[in-house]
Order: structure tokens, then sequence, then C-alpha cells
């Protein structure tokens, strides 16, 4: 049991402290036989959190806390009288402070809980509640769900999240019979399929989730855990891979190569998402991430913290991604700990497919403010004997560098000048080598794939000599 002291104790971050008011564990595998000890969990929290005390009645908390209780409730938990009533005021409170302000999954998020508590207690009231989170829902899913799948803010952790936000729904209306939500359950199921395939396509190999914009593992649900979820509520979803093969999510600005010997090549090529709530994007525009032999070999840094900070900074900067840099600067301007000013406007896509090869190419005019307005062009070329990418940057003359992160399990060592050998976990090898490299060579650095969490790992930083580099990967 959390301790009355604890919820909001100045020796942990907002971050933890949110995570401790979203009651989570109310819900967990384990929790029917955890039955008395969370019982004496939402006692200490009731004690502890009056009315409007932050952080747990701020809007995010609450809406949270609010579908996991009247969950934990459903699932035959009977609720004593003064619950109900700390339900009800929490409901009362969200309703006078939804996220208008921050929009995307926070105001998605209120919705629900709207939604949830409007159905659960009955009423004018609850009335009120549910036909506003309906009302909110009907608006932010045409809004924040792209006609290819994606969630609009571009992460794959957050997709994840509202897909089972979506799921939860779908069940709610089966379960409640309202006819309100079952006016809606069609619509919710098609942008729920088209959903599962887009995630489908930014999973690696490994079944989890890859690392663009925020995204760590362990926050949203996985694929497979998302599909389990589906198929209980009768909603089928066949998903096809072919060994070679390009898929373009043009809404999103992703494309995705799967490769032979289960392989996949996931290349971003998009905007910052969403225009006007860029909160969780990164300045990864061009990065990319490679997983060979059904193991993850190239990754984004990924994050393993919120707020202001200097790592937090570091995680979301072009640095920290597998692409190329220009003088030091970000590629988009991140700032603060969930702002961005200057944007890099992704332009010029190319696809080609035929029999023998598969190519991908984009630019960016993120480096337009420099003094020659330069612009980073990046081909993939990819063939059933590797990959080789080649990095453009116009006008030249100016400080260039790619990096290349590599998965922790991942042991690299330099074999001559530009030339380095990949050892793969599983006991495969795969030689890079760079043409046209001023200079190449590997730096410890850190794999950031959950909250709080750092593993070390190696880096390739490659300084380019002229204004193109070839990269050259494939098996040995």
């Amino acid at each position: 049991m959390a301790e009355i002291g604890i919820w909001n104790s100045s020796q942990y971050s907002k971050l933890w402290l949110y995570n401790l008011h979203y009651f989570d564990a109310l819900n967990t595998v384990d929790s029917p036989e955890q039955s008395v000890r969370l019982s004496t969990y939402i006692e200490s929290w009731i004690a502890a959190n009056p009315p409007l005390q932050r952080p747990g009645w701020e809007p995010y908390p609450l809406s949270l806390r609010i579908v996991n209780w009247i969950k934990w409730f459903a699932r035959g938990n009977s609720p004593k009288p003064h619950w109900l009533v700390s339900l009800s005021l929490q409901a009362q409170a969200l309703g006078k402070q939804l996220e208008y302000h921050i929009l995307a999954n926070h105001l998605w998020a209120n919705a629900k809980a709207l939604i949830f508590v409007g159905t659960y207690f009955s009423g004018r009231e609850a009335d009120a509640w549910l036909n506003k989170g309906l009302a909110i829902l009907d608006c932010e899913l045409k809004e924040q769900f792209l006609d290819d799948g994606g969630h609009f803010e571009l992460s794959p952790m957050y997709h994840a999240q509202l897909l089972w936000d979506l799921c939860d729904l779908i069940h709610l209306a089966n379960q409640s019979g309202s006819r309100l939500l079952l006016q809606r359950q069609l619509e919710w199921e098609e942008v729920l399929r088209r959903g599962l395939t887009w995630l489908s396509h930014m999973v690696h190999p490994d079944g989890e989730i890859s690392f663009f914009n925020d995204a760590a593992l362990g926050i949203a649900p996985t694929l497979a855990d998302l599909m389990q979820y589906a198929e209980q509520l009768h909603i089928v979803q066949s998903i096809h891979k072919t060994a070679f093969a390009l898929t373009v999510l043009p809404s999103s600005g992703y494309a995705i190569v799967d490769l032979p010997e289960n392989g996949k090549a996931i290349l971003d090529i998009a905007p910052i998402g969403p225009r006007y709530q860029p909160g969780h994007a990164h300045a990864d525009t061009l990065s990319f991430e490679l997983s060979l032999y059904g193991q993850r070999v190239l990754v984004n840094s990924g994050i393993s913290q919120y707020g202001v900070g200097n790592l937090r900074q570091f995680q979301r900067g072009t640095k920290a991604h597998n692409t190329i840099c220009l003088a030091g600067q970000n590629s988009s301007d991140v700032w603060a700990g969930f702002r961005v000013g200057r944007r890099a406007y992704p332009t010029d896509l190319f696809q080609s497919v035929d029999d023998k090869q598969i190519v991908v190419r984009g630019a960016h005019d993120g480096y337009r403010t420099l003094t020659k307005k330069h612009i980073h062009t990046r081909e993939w070329c990819f063939s059933k004997d590797g990959l080789t990418i080649q990095d453009r940057i116009s006008h030249g003359d100016i400080e260039a560098v790619a990096h290349f992160y590599f998965h922790p399990d991942v042991h690299v060592v330099q074999e001559a000048q530009h030339v380095f050998r990949c050892y793969l976990a599983n006991q495969q090898t795969v030689k890079i080598i760079f043409d046209n490299a001023a200079d190449s060579s590997l730096e410890t650095s850190y794999w950031y794939p959950r909250f709080g969490v750092s593993i070390p790992n190696l880096c390739l930083v490659v300084v380019l000599k002229y204004d193109v580099l070839n990269t050259h990967i494939a098996g040995d």
C-alpha cells in the first residue's frame, strides 16, 4: 500500500507521482489476488488527497484514475459509498478543467473518462458527462487518427495507448448496451482496424515498438496485447507481411521495408506532428531504425524522462537519432520539455520498387536558417544483398556528422579505416563501410528504452568529407 505521505512527496518527480495517482495497479494481471491491498490503496488515496489538491486532481491523472476505478468496480469489486462520492467529485472536477489548452492525447483521455463515468452513473449529471465526452471524442477521433491509420502525434507509444482506449470503449459499448455508444461502435472498430495495421508496420520483428518521437517500452500495450484484446471483442484483423516489400504510410510520413530473413527497416520522412501540438515530437527527420535476422541493429536513442533538462533536450535532439546533424544544430528547434520552434519540413519523397531493389528518398529543409540554406537529402537503396544509404548536403562547406546508434546487444569492432563489423547476439555478422568519410569512430553512448532506464551501447560517429556520404550495410 502507498503510505499517505508518499502521494505528494517532494522527493519524487512529477511523472513518478502522476503514475502513482493513475491507479494502473487496479487492472494488472494479478489484481484479483490483491483485492484487499487495492481497497486499502483507494482508502489511502481518498484520505491523503482532498479535492483539488495537486497533482492527483489535475485533469490527466483524474482521467486515468476514473477509468481504472470504474473498470475495477465493474469486475466485481463492490465500491464503498464514500468511494462513489469521491468518484463523483473527481468527475465533477474533471469536467471543470478539460485540457483544451493541451489537446491531443490529453483531451482524448479526458473524453474517455467522461464517457466511462457517464455510463457508470445515472441521472442528469451523468448524462451530461456522457454527452460531453462523446462530443469531444467524435471530434478528436477524426482529428487525431490519420487516413493511413496512424495517430497524429506520430509516436508508436501513444498510438498504442489510444488503440487500447478504443478497445475499452468498444468493450464498454458491448457491456453497457448504451444506445449512444453502440451507434458509434462500427466507426470505432474501423479506426481500430486501421490503427492495428499501422502499428504492425511500426514494430520490429521482436514485436515491440520503434523509437520515433516520444516512445518507450513498458508504457503502452504491445501489438500482441492489442490483437488479443481485439480478438476478444470479435474484431478480426489479419496482418500480412511480404519478405521484400515497401509500405508507405503517406499521412504519417513513414516508409517501412520488410526484408528477407526477418529483417525490417523503418524510415522517418515525417513532419513534426501535429502542427499545433508538437509536445512529443523529436528532431528526428530522415532517421531510421533497422532490424536484421530478427534482431534490432540500429536504434534511435529513445527516452527515459519527461520534464525540462539537458538529458530530455538531448533525447529529443537530432544527435540522438540515426541521421545527419549539420553545424551541431537540431533539424527542428526542440526546446523546453515539450516545445518545438522552427521545424524541418520533409520534401521530395520518392519511391521505386522492382524485383531487385527498393529505393526510398526524401529531403528536409530544417537547416534553411543556416547561411546557405542547406538541404539534407537521404536515399535508402535496399537490395537482397544489403542496404546502401546516400546522404547529400546541398552547398557543402559545412560540418556534417552522421550518427548510427547500435542496440546494446550488438558488438562492433573497427576492421579498417571506415570499415566496421557488427556481431549480433544470434552470431550473425553485419559489415558497415563508409565512402567519403573524413573520420569515423566508435563512441560509447546510451540507449533509453524505458523511463528511468539507460543501457550502455555504441554509436558510430561519421564526419562527412565532402557533401556526400555513402553507407553500405550488408550481411557478412
